[in-house]
């Protein structure tokens, strides 16, 4: 017990540590996630070692370690989910397609957009890949820069493919479309 309570000690501090930069970092909420579950471990042990002194009932020992367990499944679920959701290239958490096409659209020239993809390249970095319809005259190099700025600023697209098309190639005459 006394080994145990020196482990909550140093495995909750540790986990202080990681606690500032969990909610932006995937790998930093699941070090975070792993030392409180360490920290909630040795509470266990602490919890059920005097309850079995107490008590002289041994049963507690694994519904101590059921308990734990379930509350480390349920504590890392959402870790789990965003995991997979990032190994299969899905949309980053924060982050809506559509409103990255709408305020596209809502540029200077943009006419319409299409084949919007967004997905993650790591816990920290996000790309994306538009075709972006512009009307005639619109100055291309021009719209790039400004579509690139434009998403990295507000949505934190680092990242931008961006294939600029006339829309008076819309429709069925769009090759790309």
């Amino acid at each position: 017990m006394a080994v145990a309570a020196v482990g909550i000690v140093i495995n909750a501090a540790t986990a202080m540590l990681f606690a500032r930069g969990r909610k932006g970092d995937i790998n930093v909420r699941g070090a975070y996630l792993h030392m409180m579950a360490d920290a909630a471990v040795s509470a266990g042990v602490v919890a059920a070692g005097a309850l079995i002194l107490w008590s002289g009932a041994r049963w507690i020992d694994p519904v101590t370690s059921l308990i734990i367990a379930a509350v480390i499944l349920w504590g890392t679920w959402g870790l789990l989910a965003e995991s997979m959701s990032m190994t299969l290239a899905g949309t980053p958490k924060g982050i809506d397609p559509q409103a990255v096409a709408d305020a596209l659209e809502g540029l200077p020239g943009v006419a319409d957009t299409h084949h919007i993809h967004i997905w993650p390249l790591s816990t920290t970095e996000t790309a994306m890949t538009v075709h972006l319809m512009v009307e005639d005259g619109v100055d291309r190099d021009d719209i790039l820069r400004l579509a690139s700025d434009y998403v990295h600023e507000r949505f934190g697209i680092a990242h931008s493919t961006i294939q600029v098309e006339r829309a008076a190639q819309s429709g069925a005459d769009c090759e790309t479309c």
